[in-house]
């Protein structure tokens, strides 16, 4: 959708719309990003899509090709693995401090999730259960209240999203994850810092494993 809003937060409002395009897989990897066309689809200022565009080349979503422009960065799968790999010691950092300072109302709200996933599996919604995934993996980093962790996580997250959307689509894959991601929720409400990271780390060990039996030629581009 397009964004329309002016003023101060403009430059904001373009970063984001530009991120979830490339994100949701409108933008492809390696495709050229005009800032004309992002200009005009967006409804925002050239200056402010250049300056989205800088951001999200720091972002690593984005790369600036001297007289060329600029496109979105093509994350490889051994890049993906080493993005996951530091996320696995972060949020096994983050799920730690979250089991330290969860609040019983943040107990609840997991405890949904906890129930929404198992419902999701259940009746074969992937991408209700992929969105609940996500969901779950930002509430824990948020509950920690890491802010620092949270803005590295979100950037490698972005980094690497395409790999772990096809990852979270292949056969199978829900009911592996599931009971990582229940264990997880058991042990922050059970607030066991140990037991928490501990869960943490093993979950993204497994998407490390999964994401190297996926690199046949056949499943990646």
């Amino acid at each position: 959708m397009p964004v329309t809003r002016k003023g101060p937060f403009e430059s904001d409002s373009v970063v984001e719309a530009i991120r979830a395009a490339i994100v949701s897989g409108d933008y492809v990897p390696d495709q050229r990003l005009v800032e004309a066309d992002l200009s005009e689809r967006f409804s925002v200022s050239r200056g402010a899509v250049r300056s989205a565009l800088l951001q999200l080349d720091n972002e690593g979503l984005v790369e600036r090709v001297p007289h060329r422009g600029a496109r979105v960065r093509a994350v490889s799968l051994a890049e993906a693995i080493e993005i996951t790999e530091v996320r696995m010691a972060v949020e096994g950092l983050c799920a730690a401090k979250a089991a330290q300072r969860v609040a019983e109302a943040e107990i609840d709200e997991l405890w949904q999730i906890r129930e929404q996933m198992i419902a999701a599996v259940g009746t074969g919604a992937v991408m209700a259960y992929s969105g609940l995934n996500n969901r779950l993996h930002r509430r824990i980093v948020e509950m920690s209240g890491q802010s620092t962790a949270e803005s590295v996580i979100e950037r490698l997250r972005g980094q690497s999203v395409r790999h772990q959307f096809r990852l979270a689509l292949r056969p199978g894959r829900p009911l592996v994850s599931l009971p990582e991601h229940l264990a997880i929720i058991d042990a922050i409400c059970s607030r066991d810092p140990v037991a928490a990271e501990q869960t943490a780390r093993r979950h993204l060990g497994s998407v490390i494993e999964a994401l190297r039996d996926a690199s046949a030629p056949t499943a990646l581009t």
